[in-house]
């Protein structure tokens, strides 16, 4: 029996404690998940360097999972386009049992190994790419058979699981294995498991994205302005990078229509057309753009 399938003796009989100790006790549960997850920095630091290189060849992130740990790798995914206008065909979500496994359970998906080789020879993985499995147990037959597809092909496969022994820790390339333990409730992952893996999802993809330049003095420079909120948040972000009053951060984003090429307008004293070129040139990259 893996270990976040057993039994805690600590929580015997929690039915019956007072409700502020058991809303102590679940809130600590979820302080010991960060802490799990802390104890993986080192590798995820090799994990984040390597994910960078690769996607910076143009790769795609290809995220596997089902059940809890599948629909948090299907949040990291969702949300690389707002938050650093990643590209959507770049950022693919697997979940055991199709989308719909997303709102309601799909039973026996995560057994189905067929269905998961089925999807990843779809998308053809390769050296450039980097797939991502997710699983508490680290056995889950659906993500066991999508990495060691995408690992054949070439593509760099990193695992995130909570278990020991797990057979994932032999089938990736960077294993990233957050020691939860036992549950409060015996099996419900969802829980610390579930926390530990949310924090090693956005850790790990927020990093590649500062790594490949998409984030400039703390600010997500590569946001997409969608709605009214994002649109002030990036006037608010051109005129704090260049000093500007807002009136002319306003006026060279509608000008750029980009975060970055706005700050080079402002910054270097360039038009639009210029501070594109300059983007380009350096790959995206606001830093190098501005020659710092």
């Amino acid at each position: 029996m893996s270990t976040t399938e057993e039994a805690a003796p600590r929580f015997d009989g929690i039915e019956t404690w007072p409700t502020p100790d058991l809303a102590q006790t679940l809130l600590e549960t979820q302080l010991a998940a960060a802490a799990a997850a802390l104890e993986t920095r080192d590798l995820l630091a090799q994990a984040i360097d390597a994910a960078a290189e690769r996607l910076a060849k143009g790769g795609r992130l290809i995220y596997l999972g089902a059940g809890t740990s599948g629909r948090l790798a299907v949040l990291d995914a969702a949300e690389l386009l707002p938050t650093f206008d990643w590209p959507v065909e770049r950022a693919v979500a697997l979940m055991a049992g199709g989308e719909g496994a997303v709102l309601h359970a799909v039973e026996g998906a995560e057994d189905n190994a067929d269905a998961a080789r089925d999807a990843l020879e779809g998308l053809a993985p390769g050296a450039a790419d980097v797939v991502i499995g997710v699983a508490a147990s680290g056995r889950t037959p659906f993500t066991l058979a999508g990495l060691a597809l995408a690992r054949a092909q070439g593509a760099l496969t990193i695992g995130i699981f909570n278990a020991a022994p797990a057979p994932m820790a032999d089938q990736v390339d960077i294993a990233l294995h957050a020691r939860t333990g036992a549950e409060i409730i015996a099996g419900s992952t969802r829980m610390k498991a579930g926390t530990a893996q949310k924090i090693l999802l956005n850790c790990l993809s927020t990093g590649v994205m500062i790594r490949l330049g998409h984030v400039y003095r703390g600010r997500m420079v590569n946001m997409r302005p969608t709605n009214a909120k994002l649109a002030r948040r990036a006037i608010r972000m051109v005129a704090d990078l260049t000093g500007e009053p807002l009136e002319r951060a306003q006026e060279a984003l509608d000008s750029a229509g980009t975060v970055k090429a706005a700050v080079l307008m402002l910054a270097l004293g360039i038009p639009a057309k210029e501070a594109h070129k300059r983007l380009d040139a350096t790959g995206g990259v606001l830093a190098r753009a501005l020659g710092r």
